[in-house]
């Protein structure tokens, strides 16, 4: 997940060590440019395509963590 909390540090500009499973996105830029970041940071990290729609409804990066876990378990 080092990656992925990186990835997700830059997307919301702020320090890695903010990014834990309970981080608050839309206290942050949960913007359609931010979901589409996330989109291909999921993408890059773990080489799954999540559904936009489905990770915009995604309230924390736990939600997201959840998200990719339902998406690798489908693919598997």
């Amino acid at each position: 997940m080092t990656a992925f909390y990186a990835g997700l540090a830059e997307i919301f500009e702020v320090d890695e060590a903010d990014i834990t499973p309970v981080f608050d996105l839309a206290s942050h830029t949960w913007d359609s440019l931010a979901i589409v970041s996330t989109i291909a940071l999921i993408d890059e990290c773990f080489n799954y395509m999540v559904d936009g729609r489905a990770l915009s409804n995604c309230v924390t990066v736990g939600d997201i963590e959840g998200l990719i876990a339902a998406v690798s378990t489908q693919v598997a």
